[in-house]
């Protein structure tokens, strides 16, 4: 950040009295500029037995499958976004949803949430940020071209949890990949 976007004028990094952390301050008019972690939500979304997935037609990691989610908008719910990113990667509508997985990415500053949701009807297509959409069977889930860990994470814990019918919440972290100068979450 160079510029305050409150008055113009150029911002300087500094620990702001009271405060404990590095924070962009207005060299000018003093305001002080959080930046905060942004939420990706998205859904688990099944049609009898099996579950949704896309395939990415943006970067990151495009080309490959994932759960439909996104970034949430300010006035939505962590839910409604979950359902919104539903419908515009997916075009499909998805019920009954349930909070399922909290994964924190400290290291690219997000907090991805997952829901489990059923799917109202057997309807999909690919919506502008996706090249496909598909329904898999668990056995045919393409684990190796999963776009992200926090996906593959979700997956993973839902195929698990399946076959007692008991879904916990989890909560956890990723880190980042060895090696990689901008890993991918």
């Amino acid at each position: 950040m160079k510029f305050c976007s409150q008055c113009g004028h150029s911002v300087s990094q500094h620990i702001p009295q009271g405060d404990s952390r590095l924070r962009y301050v207005c060299d000018h008019c003093q305001v002080i500029h959080y930046q905060n972690p942004n939420i990706v939500a998205g859904c688990v979304a099944t049609w009898g037995t099996q579950v949704l997935l896309c395939r990415r037609a943006i970067e990151p990691r495009k080309g490959y499958w994932t759960l439909p989610a996104g970034f949430m908008e300010n006035g939505e719910t962590v839910e409604q976004a979950a359902q919104r990113e539903t419908r515009e990667e997916a075009c499909a509508e998805v019920v009954n949803l349930s909070i399922y997985t909290l994964i924190d990415v400290p290291h690219i500053n997000q907090v991805h949430i997952f829901y489990r949701a059923q799917m109202l009807n057997p309807h999909y297509a690919a919506g502008e940020e996706s090249l496909d959409v598909r329904l898999f069977d668990e056995a045919d889930i393409p684990w190796s071209e999963l776009a992200f860990r926090t996906v593959s994470r979700t997956l993973e814990c839902f195929f698990a949890d399946r076959p007692n019918q008991v879904y916990p919440v989890r909560s956890e972290a990723v880190a980042p990949l060895a090696g990689l100068a901008k890993p991918q979450q």
